[in-house]
């Protein structure tokens, strides 16, 4: 919607309420009635629109939209998704924590990955593993405070389509959440 579009569209309500699956399990985006085109020429101001829990920080206080304010509504659901439920304020507090040099403030960093998981299901296996730190990894960074260091969609579409995921230096019990807050090549 951001790269392939003459305007870009920006949902502006992205949530796991209005993510649909297809009979292949295929995410779709669902109720449009809050998108709009982004006139690139401008600054674009709207209403707030969206789902509380879901919005952008800059779109929830400044009511100014961009295409990075569905890529921060992304990383909630995809955090929801690994969590089980939706993630509250334990996002707030991670990237507060990356968006700060000093991580010791909050305690999440310091959370082991592991903890983060849905607890219903079983643990990955050390194969699964990496794919799954990559996609928490996929999620910080969507949540970054700042929009300009978030990734675009179009940046996260390729993360996720490609083969390459994190190699663990160590076990997923004892990887933190602080280790995965680093951006590593994920903005643009």
């Amino acid at each position: 919607m951001h790269h392939d579009c003459l305007s870009p569209i920006v949902h502006r309500d992205i949530s796991s309420k209005n993510i649909l699956l297809d009979s292949e399990y295929e995410a779709c985006v669902s109720d449009f009635g809050t998108a709009r085109f982004l006139n690139p020429d401008s600054t674009n101001w709207t209403s707030a629109a969206g789902t509380f829990g879901y919005m952008a920080p800059e779109l929830a206080y400044t009511m100014e939209v961009n295409e990075k304010c569905d890529v921060f509504s992304f990383g909630v659901v995809t955090l929801e998704v690994i969590m089980g439920s939706h993630p509250g304020d334990a996002f707030s507090s991670l990237s507060s924590g990356a968006s700060s040099s000093s991580s010791s403030a909050s305690p999440a960093p310091e959370m082991p990955i592991s903890d983060v998981l849905d607890q219903r299901i079983l643990p990955p296996s050390n194969q699964e593993a990496g794919e799954v730190v990559s996609l928490v990894k996929i999620a910080f960074a969507s949540l970054n405070p700042n929009p300009q260091c978030r990734p675009t969609m179009k940046k996260v579409s390729q993360l996720l389509s490609s083969t390459q995921r994190l190699h663990l230096s160590k076990p997923l019990h004892m990887t933190t959440c602080g280790e995965l807050l680093a951006p590593d090549g994920l903005t643009s």
